[in-house]
């Protein structure tokens, strides 16, 4: 059986899911859940590093994932995790990266699917012409991290 556990995040309640073989899922949720107190073991460094993420301090995430998924989506959201904090691909670079630039659409579909919301960073993917696209979370939350992850964060004067 599966460990939950749900956390606040700026972006909502995030719900984690994962056991002893890694974390399957991170989803970010539209309604409050009851947060929960007591983290389960097998979440604690995935609680650990999104709250340090969210902090400011963790641009790489180092946690064991176990998420649910065909081949080739499996192979698109490794490709993921090789875009780097604070930068960005199009969806044609990552069909590029995966060896295929006419997986386009295939590997648009994959990346919507991601169950790894953050850690698998899939809003790091944005259309050729700089447009955001969709997001299952939303645009806000895409704008949001993209945001939080750029190096030329606005400073605030006051």
């Amino acid at each position: 059986m599966e460990d939950i556990a749900y956390i606040k995040t700026p972006l909502g309640v995030a719900k984690i899911v994962g056991d002893a073989e890694g974390v399957s899922a991170i989803t970010v949720l539209n309604s409050d859940e009851p947060l929960t107190d007591v983290i389960p073991e097998s979440l604690e460094d995935a609680v650990y590093q999104l709250n340090e993420y969210f902090e400011g301090a963790r641009t790489e995430f180092n946690l064991t994932l176990n998420p649910v998924g065909t081949e080739f989506q499996k192979k698109v959201w490794v490709e993921l995790q090789n875009i780097p904090y604070g930068k960005s691909k199009s969806y044609l670079e990552l069909a590029k990266a995966l060896g295929d630039p006419n997986s386009t659409r295939a590997a648009a579909s994959a990346n919507a699917r991601n169950p790894l919301w953050i850690v698998v960073p899939c809003h790091r993917v944005i259309g050729t012409d700089g447009s955001l696209t969709g997001y299952a979370g939303g645009l806000h939350r895409k704008q949001w991290l993209l945001n939080h992850e750029s190096p030329a964060k606005q400073q605030s004067l006051f």
